[in-house]
């Protein structure tokens, strides 16, 4: 159950249902959410010149327990290094206005799932 995607010139990717050779379809939402999220935050932060050290996004998944098995709840941890508590409203900020506003794949989702983020600064 592995199957080859690829886009234009970028390099092919690899779903596995198993999730051996790859992330299953499901895992593979939760990266790109979570992916969408970071390039947003990172674009934001450079834009209000927060000092940004990395950026990690992890992300975790309820699914319903019969078919579609959808996700239900996200929860997701923002982990910024190199804002101070100072940049603490910019950062949550970043993180408000990707989920409100930019993010087109966090939008795709149905509109009553449950999502938790929180940020952490390092």
């Amino acid at each position: 159950m592995v199957f080859e995607g690829r886009t234009g010139e970028a390099r092919p990717i690899h779903l596995d249902g198993d999730s051996t050779e790859g992330p299953s379809p499901m895992e593979a939402l939760l990266l790109s959410i979570g992916g969408c999220m970071a390039i947003d935050i990172q674009a934001i932060l450079g834009k209000g010149r927060v000092p940004l050290d990395s950026l990690e996004v992890s992300l975790e998944g309820d699914r319903a327990g019969s078919h579609p098995k959808r996700f239900t709840a996200l929860r997701m941890n923002v982990h910024v290094a190199g804002p101070d508590e100072s940049h603490r409203a910019k950062v949550e900020r970043a993180v408000q206005l990707s989920q409100d506003k930019y993010c087109s794949v966090f939008h795709s989702l149905q509109p009553d799932l449950d999502v938790d983020i929180q940020v952490d600064l390092a």
